[in-house]
């Protein structure tokens, strides 16, 4: 199966911005939903953003106007990106990638927001 890695995260200041990317060892076929999740410490994993192949897209309210989900289907790869950042989104996130039969989770990269 396919691996994810993610890149893009590190140290950021509040109201600073990061682009998350996930990109798959290779390519994936199929993919029906495509998802960020995010894991702070002490806390459960949470769903952050996520999108459906026919264009739905939800988003976690506390990150509404702020993130943007996309994928890139040429070049099979996810992104997330976040702006406005605030301390409370420190986590670690988590690229996800459902298909047919199968589903996809990244390493995680860490994101700080930090002054």
């Amino acid at each position: 199966q396919a691996q994810l890695v993610e890149s893009g995260g590190g140290l950021v200041q509040p109201g600073g911005s990061l682009r998350l990317s996930c990109v798959p060892s290779e390519k994936i076929f199929d993919i029906t939903n495509i998802a960020w999740h995010r894991q702070a410490p002490g806390k459960q994993r949470e769903l952050v953003a996520g999108m459906s192949t026919t264009g739905g897209t939800n988003l976690l309210d506390s990150v509404k106007g702020r993130f943007t989900i996309s994928i890139d289907s040429a070049k099979n790869t996810v992104y997330l990106q976040m702006d406005k950042l605030k301390p409370e989104d420190t986590a670690v996130y988590y690229c996800n990638i459902h298909t047919l039969t199968y589903e996809y989770w990244g390493q995680g990269t860490q994101v700080t927001v930090s002054a």
